[in-house]
């Protein structure tokens, strides 16, 4: 199987059930948001301590930081809220992918290892913000919760195009 396809493999389904079923509700939506962020920390954390380019670690580093901070404020606000996270069918495939693509990654090491963290994280913010911008942010009902998913996708950008900037230099 190709890189690029396993790769498409592992994210596609990710966001996919989402798009099929009916809009999630708020409690859904918190669920989706910190399962989404905790997959990218663990990720990340993966990366600071396996990669072999200082790039990728210091990329890793930034993921796990500045997602353990959107689950911080996602928690924060969702308790202020009393709004209980909700498992579904989309928290549960992010887990499920994110747990395929540790497992994945850490049977690489070396420069394998680093084109394969960025190749994912490339296509997993993609993902990521397609959700937010077609899925998360027009179904949440909660003004504060809308307004963190929009608050925080900047930064979703910025990683993007951060994995992207460092995707060219790996190949």
């Amino acid at each position: 199987m190709k890189k690029s396809t396993l790769m498409f493999a592992l994210v596609a389904p990710l966001f996919a059930t989402a798009a099929k079923a009916e809009a999630p509700n708020d409690a859904q939506i918190a669920s989706i948001v910190v399962t989404a962020n905790q997959v990218d920390i663990d990720a990340g954390k993966l990366a600071e301590s396996k990669a072999s380019n200082a790039d990728v670690k210091a990329f890793g580093h930034r993921m796990a930081t500045d997602h353990a901070d959107v689950n911080k404020q996602a928690v924060e606000l969702v308790t202020k809220l009393k709004v209980t996270p909700q498992n579904n069918p989309t928290s549960e495939s992010l887990k499920a992918g994110g747990e395929k693509n540790i497992a994945n990654l850490k049977k690489l090491s070396g420069a394998a290892f680093d084109k394969a963290y960025i190749d994912h994280e490339v296509a997993y913010h993609q993902q990521v913000l397609d959700a937010v911008d077609k899925t998360l942010i027009p179904s949440a009902k909660n003004e504060e919760l809308k307004a963190l998913l929009i608050k925080v996708r900047p930064a979703f950008v910025s990683h993007t195009e951060h994995a992207k900037q460092l995707q060219s230099t790996l190949k």
